[in-house]
């Protein structure tokens, strides 16, 4: 589940950078600030996903993914699809371990 997680915001991080490069041309310093901050804590929140605070912090990105729409509209289709992705590495997630916890409590096959 981490692992899935942790590519969703690697790459949200790669997509804000872009998101800034749209932002620099109408906007003021303080909308690209913004971006910038979500942008490098979308970059640092997988090593905190080992804790509840990394997925807390991963669901307030998305929302501000979401939000960062007001100011590079395309954003809102953006900021859906990887709160799509997000919950999909989620769920997913949560299977791949349900599945890994069942076949490591069956134990090795038996030859």
């Amino acid at each position: 589940m981490r692992m899935l997680a942790s590519s969703v915001l690697v790459m949200e991080s790669f997509v804000m950078g872009f998101a800034l490069l749209l932002a620099m041309k109408d906007h003021t310093s303080n909308v690209i600030i913004i971006g910038a901050v979500i942008s490098l804590l979308c970059l640092l929140t997988p090593g905190l996903l080992k804790k509840k605070i990394g997925w807390i912090l991963g669901w307030v990105l998305q929302i501000a993914l979401l939000a960062y729409g007001f100011a590079v509209t395309s954003m809102f289709l953006v900021g859906a699809i990887f709160l799509g992705l997000w919950i999909a590495a989620i769920l997913v997630g949560k299977k791949g371990e349900a599945a890994r916890a069942a076949l490591l409590a069956a134990g090795p096959p038996n030859a």
